[in-house]
């Protein structure tokens, strides 16, 4: 099995609000993958970071991507992807659109979700969610 991190995971390794390496280190039976919206949610915090901090948060994506297997969202992504939305807005729950690719990505893959928010992603019906510490 492997873990699709979400961008907060990757976010926390940038602030040091978690060892990271550390962590993915922890667990090396493990293979460590990103959902490709992730991507887009990492170069679209480096397009919004400040003159001074660009040229920095630029070098950490680049090396963090460059170490995880980037998953493309694929036609049975959506259909999964569609599954989950459904099911979450006919029973009155919903998470971010993002979210939705991720969650849909990781049971695509019988992956496993590393993320804070553990409760949000919890919703999804068959989802391992890992907060990872």
């Amino acid at each position: 099995m492997a873990i699709i991190l979400d961008s907060g995971v990757i976010i926390g390794g940038e602030r040091g609000t978690l060892d990271l390496e550390r962590w993915m280190s922890s667990q090396p039976s493990q293979e460590f993958e990103v959902a490709a919206v992730t991507v887009a949610e990492l170069w679209h915090g480096v397009e919004r970071a400040t003159a001074g901090y660009r040229m920095k948060r630029q070098a950490y994506v680049q090396n963090a991507l460059a170490a995880l297997r980037i998953i493309p969202y694929t036609e049975q992504t959506g259909r999964i992807h569609a599954r989950i939305w459904a099911q979450l807005e006919s029973s009155g729950r919903k998470i971010g659109d993002y979210d939705l690719i991720i969650a849909a990505t990781a049971l695509e893959r019988g992956s496993a979700v590393a993320t804070f928010k553990k409760r949000h992603f919890g919703v999804v019906k068959g989802l391992k969610v890992i907060e990872p510490v």
